[in-house]
């Protein structure tokens, strides 16, 4: 299955926070000019190749704080994961370092767990709901995030989470006949899967594509950006049209680091990065959207699901919140995220 030249200009442009997992760097990313060294600078790493929407936003947060900022405060870039997973950066962060991060869930609950709430299975039926929840706990998060030593700039989406595969998944009963993956050390994705009663298996985001070409695994999970980036579709037929969870991001700074940093060069740094980071979540929603077309160009069948396996799937997966209370966040905020949704207990 050969990549189109539409789904490479796809491919340049996405942003893999991700679901996902560790890239190689865009060997091709244009080329930057060496600018004076900023009085302080901001060592952040993620996961996402330069040239991708990511790093685009990224450095053009840095522009635009190094300008407000007399280049007093700016940013230097390790993309593309050549600072190692999420774990690594953290450590990298807490060792002094590294200063900043793009994160997935998966990164962000090593900090601050009941962020995971946000990715429950089968939470949101809708961005509005989405929406409506981020807005509400925001301010919940941030004081987290800060009591842990970080500063929250903004939330990114990685993107509705589907099930990629080599036979077609239509029924749970499917889905535990597969070998499926699981991101290896990720608990919500062990809660989920138990709920479901499948064994799955667990691997590094990196050693996912071969165990795929060997015959190791033959299902997946993930945002259509990422099947894309990750060349993962070259590997599976079937995309399930049941998203079975939305994939978070977040990009936060050590407040270590800001400490020497003036308040009003870090109160710019919050004005300039928050709405920046909001339009590439808006950037990244469209551009999941283009994916799924750019998936079915490329001879990826979606497998519809009818209303009453929906339902199986939705009150499966639901059952597995309760095991997170305690674990990975606490029963009140369950009940305050119920109730913004719009779930009810018996749901």
């Amino acid at each position: 299955m050969s990549c189109s030249d539409t789904a490479r200009r796809v491919l340049a442009a996405t942003i893999v926070v991700a679901s996902t997992c560790a890239l190689a760097a865009d060997a091709g990313a244009a080329r930057r000019p060496r600018r004076p060294r900023p009085e302080h600078t901001i060592k952040f790493a993620t996961l996402a190749p330069d040239g991708s929407t990511w790093m685009k936003t990224m450095h053009a947060i840095d522009d635009a704080v190094r300008e407000r900022t007399a280049n007093r405060l700016g940013f230097k870039f390790y993309p593309g994961g050549v600072q190692g997973d999420e774990k690594d950066v953290l450590r990298k962060i807490r060792n002094g370092q590294l200063h900043a991060g793009g994160f997935t869930g998966n990164g962000l609950g090593a900090i601050v767990p009941e962020v995971r709430i946000q990715e429950l299975p089968f939470l949101f039926e809708s961005l509005d709901q989405l929406d409506s929840l981020r807005s509400a706990l925001d301010p919940y998060f941030a004081r987290r995030f800060e009591e842990a030593g970080y500063v929250l700039l903004g939330w990114v989406d990685v993107g509705f989470i589907y099930i990629f595969s080599r036979e077609p998944v239509r029924t749970p009963d499917d889905m535990r006949r597969a070998r499926m993956w699981m991101w290896s050390g990720d608990p919500l994705a062990e809660m989920f899967f138990r709920a479901f009663a499948i064994s799955p298996i667990p691997l590094a985001a990196p050693d996912v594509l071969t165990s795929l070409q060997t015959g190791v695994i033959d299902a997946v999970y993930c945002a259509p950006l990422a099947c894309i980036a990750l060349q993962w579709y070259t590997r599976v037929q079937y995309m399930t049209d049941v998203p079975v969870t939305h994939g978070i991001g977040a990009v936060l700074v050590s407040r270590r680091a800001l400490a020497r940093v003036r308040p009003e060069d870090v109160a710019a740094l919050r004005e300039i990065a928050a709405p920046r980071l909001r339009e590439l979540t808006l950037r990244t929603r469209r551009q999941n959207r283009e994916a799924i077309e750019e998936l079915k160009k490329e001879g990826i069948r979606i497998v519809s699901v009818d209303d009453a396996v929906r339902r199986e799937f939705y009150e499966t997966g639901r059952r597995a919140w309760h095991d997170g209370v305690g674990r990975l966040y606490p029963a009140e905020l369950l009940q305050r995220v119920r109730r913004i949704v719009g779930v009810s207990p018996g749901s």
